[in-house]
């Protein structure tokens, strides 16, 4: 049951719990208010408890089974923290350079915690980076120019092995000012007679045509770039839709216009984020340590630079009935 919840979430009630107030919270630890309400709502579901009482305008207070669980999120926390103390005092074993390969699209949210956080937490480390697209990257891992690839299981191949860390579900992509735009979701049958704007990264590029083909529909694509800030910015100039996986927290294009995000109706295949690395290779204790901090801090609850997989922009019109919605 606890491995469905993250050290973050409990870090958010106990602090609600101190503060007795959502609001008391959000201003202690710097976190929103909604993201620490959602993190409470999704403890008492996963425990099957109510923790708080609500009261209107005047704060929450916990309930009896919230008060032992507040002690009991103190102690996990403090073991936790223990974890954390073992692995610094060992820092002088985990030294030498690692070179890390990720995707593209995926380094300017992954790379800053995921990577330089690494550096920090050992500074014995000479961490270097390569960005690419996937091809690319599985490339530079034959041929020893890379030790590990942070990238999506598009392709796969006898003398590689991919670790999934994470689901990434695809969703529409369109500008504040297109005809969808008011809508909560889409199916692929709304799309065909919309322009598109396609992601034209090699594998990437197939995965996303290939969501089109069960519905029978053939994409109307005006404009291609392998960069996904450029198409984040044609989307949010009008020029058509776009599908993605990964999610940005910001919702503005480059040049500051907005972007809205509407979730795809219908069964469609994720993209896996995770990590590949060579088979039958002795990977050295950097790689090793570096697999082992990708694991601990990617998951379905939280990806580093993602938004929360929850999250779809608020759609105040009406929202029309769409056949087929899931």
């Amino acid at each position: 049951m606890l491995s469905r919840i993250t050290q973050r979430q409990l870090e958010y009630f106990v602090a609600s719990g101190e503060a007795g107030s959502i609001q008391g919270a959000s201003e202690r630890i710097h976190v929103s208010s909604p993201s620490i309400s959602a993190a409470i709502t999704h403890i008492e579901s996963e425990l099957g408890v109510q923790l708080f009482v609500r009261h209107h305008a005047q704060g929450i207070s916990l309930t009896l089974v919230g008060r032992e669980l507040v002690k009991e999120a103190k102690t996990i926390l403090d073991q936790m923290s223990n974890l954390y103390t073992i692995a610094s005092e060992s820092l002088n074993t985990v030294r030498g350079p690692l070179r890390v390969g990720c995707m593209s699209s995926l380094a300017p949210m992954l790379t800053p915690e995921l990577v330089v956080g690494f550096g920090r937490a050992f500074p014995g480390v000479r961490i270097s980076q390569a960005e690419g697209d996937h091809e690319e990257l599985l490339s530079k891992l034959r041929n020893a120019e890379v030790d590990i690839v942070l990238t999506y299981d598009l392709v796969s191949s006898d003398d590689t092995e991919f670790h999934p860390l994470a689901r990434l579900p695809p969703y529409v992509m369109v500008g504040e000012n297109h005809p969808l735009a008011n809508l909560s979701a889409v199916t692929i049958n709304d799309l065909e007679t919309h322009p598109m704007v396609l992601l034209d990264i090699p594998s990437s590029r197939d995965y996303f045509l290939s969501l089109f083909r069960p519905a029978g529909v053939t994409p109307n694509i005006v404009m291609r770039s392998s960069n996904l800030e450029v198409i984040r910015a044609m989307v949010a100039n009008g020029v058509g839709y776009s599908i993605a996986n990964v999610r940005p927290k910001a919702n503005l294009s480059q040049d500051g216009k907005r972007l809205i995000r509407l979730r795809l109706a219908g069964d469609h295949q994720s993209l896996r984020l995770g990590y590949v690395t060579l088979k039958n290779v002795q990977h050295s204790r950097v790689v090793n340590a570096f697999a082992e901090r990708c694991r601990m801090f990617v998951s379905e609850q939280y990806i580093p630079g993602m938004a929360a997989p929850s999250f779809f922009d608020p759609h105040p019109h009406t929202v029309r009935s769409l056949k087929g919605v899931a």
